[in-house]
Protein backbone atom coordinates (compact mmCIF):
# COMPACT_ATOMS: atom_id res chain seq x y z
CA UNK A 1 0.00 0.00 0.00
CA UNK A 2 1.50 3.21 -0.86
CA UNK A 3 2.25 5.41 1.84
CA UNK A 4 0.25 8.92 0.57
CA UNK A 5 2.52 11.18 3.00
CA UNK A 6 5.78 10.24 2.07
CA UNK A 7 8.59 9.50 3.72
CA UNK A 8 9.29 10.67 7.51
CA UNK A 9 9.89 14.12 7.45
CA UNK A 10 11.94 13.85 10.63
CA UNK A 11 14.49 11.82 8.90
CA UNK A 12 17.91 12.62 8.36
CA UNK A 13 18.21 14.44 5.53
CA UNK A 14 14.86 15.27 4.68
CA UNK A 15 15.77 18.75 4.09
CA UNK A 16 17.59 17.92 0.63
CA UNK A 17 15.23 15.48 -0.83
CA UNK A 18 13.98 17.11 -4.04
CA UNK A 19 16.95 19.33 -4.26
CA UNK A 20 19.06 19.24 -7.74
CA UNK A 21 22.86 19.32 -7.03
CA UNK A 22 24.50 21.68 -9.51
CA UNK A 23 27.98 20.47 -9.65
CA UNK A 24 31.27 22.11 -9.12
CA UNK A 25 33.75 22.76 -11.78
CA UNK A 26 37.18 24.02 -11.25
CA UNK A 27 37.90 26.99 -13.24
CA UNK A 28 40.85 26.13 -14.74
CA UNK A 29 42.26 27.96 -18.08
CA UNK A 30 41.03 27.28 -21.21
CA UNK A 31 37.50 26.63 -19.66
CA UNK A 32 34.67 27.95 -21.99
CA UNK A 33 31.90 29.20 -19.70
CA UNK A 34 28.99 31.29 -20.19
CA UNK A 35 27.49 33.29 -17.44
CA UNK A 36 23.81 32.60 -16.79
CA UNK A 37 22.32 36.55 -16.29
CA UNK A 38 23.82 38.03 -19.35
CA UNK A 39 25.04 35.41 -21.82
CA UNK A 40 28.61 36.29 -22.32
CA UNK A 41 30.40 33.37 -23.00
CA UNK A 42 34.27 33.00 -22.84
CA UNK A 43 37.34 31.39 -21.87
CA UNK A 44 38.88 31.80 -18.36
CA UNK A 45 42.23 33.56 -19.11
CA UNK A 46 43.00 34.09 -14.99
CA UNK A 47 41.85 33.90 -11.76
CA UNK A 48 42.65 35.70 -8.51
CA UNK A 49 41.12 37.00 -5.57
CA UNK A 50 37.77 35.36 -6.10
CA UNK A 51 37.47 36.12 -9.14
CA UNK A 52 37.38 34.85 -12.84
CA UNK A 53 38.24 36.51 -15.70
CA UNK A 54 37.06 35.28 -19.18
CA UNK A 55 37.45 36.38 -22.64
CA UNK A 56 35.12 35.72 -25.50
CA UNK A 57 36.07 34.96 -29.32
CA UNK A 58 36.28 38.78 -30.02
CA UNK A 59 39.45 39.71 -27.80
CA UNK A 60 36.81 41.25 -25.23
CA UNK A 61 37.41 40.36 -21.30
CA UNK A 62 35.36 40.49 -18.40
CA UNK A 63 35.80 39.97 -14.55
CA UNK A 64 32.66 37.66 -12.40
CA UNK A 65 32.42 36.43 -8.92
CA UNK A 66 33.13 32.34 -8.39
CA UNK A 67 30.52 30.66 -7.52
CA UNK A 68 27.01 29.73 -8.94
CA UNK A 69 25.22 31.89 -11.84
CA UNK A 70 28.02 29.90 -14.72
CA UNK A 71 26.73 27.75 -17.66
CA UNK A 72 28.75 24.98 -19.55
CA UNK A 73 27.24 23.50 -22.58
CA UNK A 74 24.06 24.90 -21.02
CA UNK A 75 23.93 22.96 -17.90
CA UNK A 76 24.40 24.82 -14.45
CA UNK A 77 27.57 25.02 -12.53
CA UNK A 78 29.55 26.47 -9.30
CA UNK A 79 32.91 27.70 -10.43
CA UNK A 80 35.32 27.38 -8.22
CA UNK A 81 39.13 28.14 -7.89
CA UNK A 82 41.81 26.03 -10.15
CA UNK A 83 43.21 22.97 -8.24
CA UNK A 84 46.82 23.49 -7.25
CA UNK A 85 48.90 20.96 -9.05
CA UNK A 86 50.52 18.92 -6.59
CA UNK A 87 54.57 19.32 -6.21
CA UNK A 88 56.94 16.84 -7.68
CA UNK A 89 60.27 16.10 -6.79
CA UNK A 90 63.15 14.98 -9.89
CA UNK A 91 63.86 16.28 -13.34
CA UNK A 92 60.76 17.64 -14.90
CA UNK A 93 60.00 17.59 -18.78
CA UNK A 94 58.19 20.33 -20.35
CA UNK A 95 55.09 19.14 -22.69
CA UNK A 96 57.35 19.36 -25.61
CA UNK A 97 59.31 16.33 -23.98
CA UNK A 98 62.34 18.69 -22.68
CA UNK A 99 63.67 18.92 -19.65
CA UNK A 100 62.73 21.84 -17.44
CA UNK A 101 65.31 24.13 -16.24
CA UNK A 102 65.57 24.02 -12.12
CA UNK A 103 64.78 28.09 -11.98
CA UNK A 104 63.25 28.50 -15.21
CA UNK A 105 62.59 32.63 -16.10
CA UNK A 106 61.17 34.09 -19.19
CA UNK A 107 64.06 34.97 -21.49
CA UNK A 108 63.67 38.67 -22.67
CA UNK A 109 62.21 38.40 -26.07
CA UNK A 110 64.42 37.66 -29.55
CA UNK A 111 63.64 40.12 -32.39
CA UNK A 112 63.02 36.75 -34.02
CA UNK A 113 59.49 35.31 -34.22
CA UNK A 114 57.17 32.53 -35.02
CA UNK A 115 54.31 33.02 -36.89
CA UNK A 116 51.44 31.10 -37.43
CA UNK A 117 48.22 31.35 -39.64
CA UNK A 118 45.56 31.43 -36.56
CA UNK A 119 44.35 31.45 -32.68
CA UNK A 120 44.11 27.83 -32.66
CA UNK A 121 47.54 27.30 -34.11
CA UNK A 122 48.94 29.63 -31.62
CA UNK A 123 47.41 28.38 -28.76
CA UNK A 124 48.31 24.73 -30.13
CA UNK A 125 51.95 25.50 -29.92
CA UNK A 126 51.67 27.57 -27.03
CA UNK A 127 50.40 24.28 -25.23
CA UNK A 128 53.07 22.24 -25.76
CA UNK A 129 55.87 24.40 -26.25
CA UNK A 130 55.46 27.30 -24.10
CA UNK A 131 57.77 26.80 -21.43
CA UNK A 132 60.10 26.10 -24.05
CA UNK A 133 59.47 29.41 -25.96
CA UNK A 134 59.75 31.65 -22.97
CA UNK A 135 62.75 30.15 -22.09
CA UNK A 136 64.29 31.09 -25.25
CA UNK A 137 62.62 34.23 -25.42
CA UNK A 138 61.03 33.19 -28.70
CA UNK A 139 57.32 35.14 -29.55
CA UNK A 140 54.71 33.48 -31.55
CA UNK A 141 52.18 35.46 -33.06
CA UNK A 142 49.19 35.00 -35.45
CA UNK A 143 48.09 36.61 -38.74
CA UNK A 144 44.51 36.17 -40.28
CA UNK A 145 46.16 33.49 -43.56
CA UNK A 146 49.37 33.54 -45.24
CA UNK A 147 47.69 35.15 -47.59
CA UNK A 148 48.94 38.31 -45.19
CA UNK A 149 52.15 37.15 -45.11
CA UNK A 150 53.84 39.19 -47.63
CA UNK A 151 52.38 42.64 -46.12
CA UNK A 152 53.58 41.46 -42.51
CA UNK A 153 56.81 40.99 -43.66
CA UNK A 154 57.35 44.62 -45.78
CA UNK A 155 56.00 46.07 -42.71
CA UNK A 156 59.01 44.30 -40.28
CA UNK A 157 61.49 43.13 -42.59
CA UNK A 158 63.58 40.19 -41.72
CA UNK A 159 67.02 40.39 -40.80
CA UNK A 160 69.62 38.20 -40.29
CA UNK A 161 69.26 39.51 -36.81
CA UNK A 162 65.60 39.51 -37.27
CA UNK A 163 64.43 35.98 -38.19
CA UNK A 164 60.72 34.78 -39.25
CA UNK A 165 59.58 31.20 -39.29
CA UNK A 166 56.23 30.48 -40.30
CA UNK A 167 54.04 27.86 -39.76
CA UNK A 168 51.24 27.05 -42.79
CA UNK A 169 47.83 25.30 -42.77
CA UNK A 170 47.09 22.60 -45.84
CA UNK A 171 50.79 23.26 -47.43
CA UNK A 172 51.11 20.74 -49.98
CA UNK A 173 51.98 20.69 -53.77
CA UNK A 174 49.97 22.76 -56.08
CA UNK A 175 47.73 24.32 -53.19
CA UNK A 176 47.56 27.91 -52.78
CA UNK A 177 49.25 28.15 -49.74
CA UNK A 178 52.39 26.34 -51.16
CA UNK A 179 52.04 28.82 -54.76
CA UNK A 180 52.27 31.89 -51.81
CA UNK A 181 55.32 30.06 -49.57
CA UNK A 182 56.86 29.11 -52.97
CA UNK A 183 56.85 33.21 -54.11
CA UNK A 184 57.66 34.34 -50.72
CA UNK A 185 61.08 32.16 -50.81
CA UNK A 186 62.10 33.28 -53.92
CA UNK A 187 61.69 37.01 -53.32
CA UNK A 188 63.17 39.43 -51.66
CA UNK A 189 62.57 38.32 -47.10
CA UNK A 190 63.36 34.62 -48.44
CA UNK A 191 66.78 34.70 -47.56
CA UNK A 192 65.43 35.16 -43.41
CA UNK A 193 62.33 33.81 -43.28
CA UNK A 194 61.43 30.01 -43.18
CA UNK A 195 58.12 28.95 -44.02
CA UNK A 196 57.11 25.13 -43.37
CA UNK A 197 53.69 23.58 -42.93
CA UNK A 198 51.66 20.61 -42.43
CA UNK A 199 49.42 19.06 -44.77
CA UNK A 200 45.97 19.03 -43.31
CA UNK A 201 43.18 21.46 -44.44
CA UNK A 202 42.91 22.89 -40.39
CA UNK A 203 45.01 23.14 -37.67
CA UNK A 204 42.39 20.72 -35.88
CA UNK A 205 43.68 17.54 -37.18
CA UNK A 206 47.52 18.07 -36.09
CA UNK A 207 45.97 16.74 -32.62
CA UNK A 208 45.74 12.84 -33.05
CA UNK A 209 42.99 11.12 -33.33
CA UNK A 210 43.50 8.65 -30.45
CA UNK A 211 44.27 11.94 -28.11
CA UNK A 212 40.41 13.03 -29.24
CA UNK A 213 39.05 9.27 -28.44
CA UNK A 214 38.03 8.86 -31.75
CA UNK A 215 38.78 6.79 -35.22
CA UNK A 216 39.62 9.28 -37.46
CA UNK A 217 38.58 12.82 -38.27
CA UNK A 218 35.74 12.83 -40.21
CA UNK A 219 35.78 13.51 -43.51
CA UNK A 220 34.10 17.48 -43.96
CA UNK A 221 32.21 17.48 -47.29
CA UNK A 222 33.05 20.26 -50.15
CA UNK A 223 31.18 23.68 -49.49
CA UNK A 224 30.75 22.83 -45.65
CA UNK A 225 32.97 25.39 -43.34
CA UNK A 226 35.53 22.72 -41.85
CA UNK A 227 35.35 23.60 -38.34
CA UNK A 228 31.61 23.46 -38.47
CA UNK A 229 31.46 19.97 -40.60
CA UNK A 230 33.65 18.45 -38.05
CA UNK A 231 31.38 19.16 -34.68
CA UNK A 232 28.15 18.20 -36.88
CA UNK A 233 29.99 14.67 -37.51
CA UNK A 234 31.17 14.01 -34.04
CA UNK A 235 27.32 15.37 -32.61
CA UNK A 236 28.55 18.59 -31.03
CA UNK A 237 26.61 21.46 -31.40
CA UNK A 238 27.35 23.81 -34.08
CA UNK A 239 25.08 26.64 -34.33
CA UNK A 240 27.33 29.67 -33.45
CA UNK A 241 31.23 30.55 -32.84
CA UNK A 242 30.04 29.92 -29.00
CA UNK A 243 29.95 26.48 -29.88
CA UNK A 244 33.28 26.13 -32.36
CA UNK A 245 34.63 28.12 -29.63
CA UNK A 246 33.70 25.20 -26.77
CA UNK A 247 34.63 22.63 -29.40
CA UNK A 248 38.13 23.69 -29.97
CA UNK A 249 38.82 23.96 -26.45
CA UNK A 250 37.74 20.69 -26.06
CA UNK A 251 40.10 19.34 -28.90
CA UNK A 252 43.05 21.69 -27.22
CA UNK A 253 42.51 20.12 -23.74
CA UNK A 254 43.06 16.54 -24.69
CA UNK A 255 46.45 17.28 -25.62
CA UNK A 256 48.30 16.46 -22.76
CA UNK A 257 52.01 16.52 -24.37
CA UNK A 258 54.15 16.46 -28.01
CA UNK A 259 52.46 12.31 -27.56
CA UNK A 260 49.14 13.79 -28.44
CA UNK A 261 50.27 15.95 -31.75
CA UNK A 262 51.25 14.13 -35.49
CA UNK A 263 54.41 14.21 -35.97
CA UNK A 264 54.34 16.17 -39.64
CA UNK A 265 53.54 18.53 -37.40
CA UNK A 266 55.92 18.23 -34.34
CA UNK A 267 58.33 18.49 -36.69
CA UNK A 268 57.89 21.59 -38.26
CA UNK A 269 57.16 23.03 -35.24
CA UNK A 270 60.61 22.15 -33.32
CA UNK A 271 62.52 22.81 -37.32
CA UNK A 272 60.97 26.95 -36.74
CA UNK A 273 62.27 26.95 -32.89
CA UNK A 274 65.79 25.75 -34.22
CA UNK A 275 65.72 28.43 -36.95
CA UNK A 276 64.93 31.56 -35.21
CA UNK A 277 67.19 30.20 -32.25
CA UNK A 278 70.43 29.72 -34.20
CA UNK A 279 73.26 31.96 -32.99
CA UNK A 280 74.71 34.62 -36.24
Amino acid sequence: MDDRYGADVLATGWKGHGVREVPRVAASRDLVVEVADDGFCGAVVAVSGGLVELEDRTGRRRLFPLGPGFLIEGRDVVLGPPVAAPARTGPQRTASGSFAAADARARTARASRILVEGRHDAELVERVWGDDLRAEGVVVEYLQGIDLLDAALDEEPPTAERRYGVLVDHLVPGSKESRIADTIARGRHGAHVLIVGHPWIDVWQCVTPRAMGIERWPEVPRGTEFKVGVCRALGWPARDQADIARAWQRILSSVKSYRDLEPAFLGRVEELIDFVTVPQ
